[in-house]
């Protein structure tokens, strides 16, 4: 069943630590098969407070993508985006087909 990564992105609080982050993630999708659905677009909060920005990406299984997010190269890069920004990030599981 498919899963689904949303990462909401509610600021930036530094920014070389974020762009640290934003060289060194795409590296981790390297061996995994994720599918980007939406990516850091213009959003429109219709509900709570506004968000900076926000991902979604999809995968083919719950497995898959907390393989990605578990991965070495992924935890490096975390690193950065977790002094560099305030984030919610979770794994959703997708309807049946």
């Amino acid at each position: 069943m498919s899963a689904y990564v949303v990462y909401v992105r509610d600021r930036i609080t530094d920014p070389d630590e974020f762009r640290k982050y934003e060289e060194k993630a795409p590296a981790a999708s390297a061996g995994h098969t994720v599918h980007p659905l939406a990516f850091y677009g213009e959003v429109d909060t219709l509900e709570g407070a506004p968000v900076d920005g926000a991902a979604i990406l999809e995968f083919a299984t719950i497995e898959e993508a907390r393989a990605l997010y578990d991965s070495p190269l992924y935890q490096e890069a975390m690193k950065h985006r977790l002094k560099g920004a305030e984030y919610r990030v979770f794994i959703v599981e997708g309807v049946p087909a």
